[in-house]
């Protein structure tokens, strides 16, 4: 049998890679065919992966499952001399050294083949990075997710003059552009390239004058002070809110010296007992008793005849008669 030293393979993602290994018999070699496509591991310590086996005219492909579906023999009859097999639809995991084995007693050879997957650079996003305003400085980006390194990054300008500003400067995909003029405004496009492919992506920059900023100044001035102003009457507000709760709390607690305490329960006692003791000796009093309780004249009456006579017709009253005391003094009343 022959067989050959290592070989490369560079594919990408996505295509299908064909992995020859073709070979002779010797007259000598009388056994039964068979042939091994193995994944060798990165640790020599560890075992190989078995992905597809070919005996006794029958494949066996159903051993490892990243690869199930995926890989088959490229001949229809391998004992022809072609043990080549097909890995389609590459993925990045399929990355990794190979190795082909084939035996026919007494003889047998092998060889490795190491595939490499690439990735081709995803669609870029290009976007702008600063204010694209006058005599301002901005950075025009663009950047692929995706993609094996290494990217190379391009820009273009694709509409009038279709050339870059004379101050851009371009640095790992991003052209920055210093002191932005009306000139400067356009389309502009990147391109990001690796070994696998290309893609690109455009923005549109437009240059605006600078905003008036006095007026956006004047505006969070007079803002800052309005609110400043709410602020205190707040405060006030509140302040006086606090100091009015605070005295009428104090007039609830204040104590009228002017207003005299309330009598004690012992005295208020002994009244209603004098009340009812002066009740008790006016109710013992009967109708037949009452008259000794009257009013008595301390004068005797006049006649009512003597209101009515006049003045002149007063009646004359007798005169009294005495006698002169007797020398000895006794008294005689007649």
């Amino acid at each position: 049998m022959e067989s050959t030293d290592t070989i490369s393979l560079e594919k990408v993602s996505g295509e299908t890679a064909v992995m020859d290994c073709k070979f002779t018999t010797a007259s000598s070699d009388i056994g039964q065919l068979g042939i091994e496509w193995v994944l060798l591991p990165p640790d020599v310590q560890s075992k190989d992966t078995m992905l597809l086996m070919y005996s006794a005219g029958m494949v066996y492909d159903k051993y490892y499952d990243p690869v199930i579906g995926r890989i088959h023999l490229s001949s229809q009859d391998p004992a022809s001399g072609d043990a080549s097999v097909e890995l389609t639809n590459l993925k990045p995991t399929d990355s990794g050294t190979y190795q082909c084995r084939v035996k026919k007693i007494p003889g047998n050879g092998n060889r490795k083949i190491t595939l490499n997957v690439i990735v081709k650079p995803s669609t870029p996003r290009c976007y702008i990075e600063g204010t694209p305003e006058n005599t301002q400085d901005i950075a025009l980006k663009c950047l692929s997710s995706e993609g094996t390194a290494p990217m190379s990054y391009s820009w273009s300008k694709i509409t009038d003059t279709k050339t870059l500003p004379q101050n851009a400067v371009l640095d790992n995909g991003a052209l920055f552009v210093k002191n932005l003029t009306d000139g400067n405004s356009g389309t502009y496009q990147c391109v990001v390239t690796n070994r696998a492919g290309t893609d690109q992506c455009i923005v549109n920059l437009s240059v605006v004058p600078p905003k008036n900023t006095s007026g956006v100044i004047a505006g969070a001035i007079i803002g800052t002070l309005l609110a400043l102003l709410a602020l205190a009457i707040i405060l006030i507000c509140w302040y006086r809110t606090r100091n009015k709760k605070k005295y009428e709390k104090e007039i609830s607690h204040e104590i009228k010296e002017d207003v005299p305490p309330p009598k004690s329960r012992a005295s208020t006692a002994r009244s209603f007992t004098s009340v009812g003791s002066n009740r008790s000796s006016l109710g013992s009093m009967s109708p037949s008793n009452l008259h000794e309780y009257s009013l008595k004249p301390h004068y005797d009456k006049i006649p009512s005849e003597e209101y009515e006579r006049p003045p002149s017709q007063a009646p004359n009253l007798p005169s009294a008669k005495y006698t002169p005391l007797p020398a000895n003094g006794s008294l005689t009343v007649v």
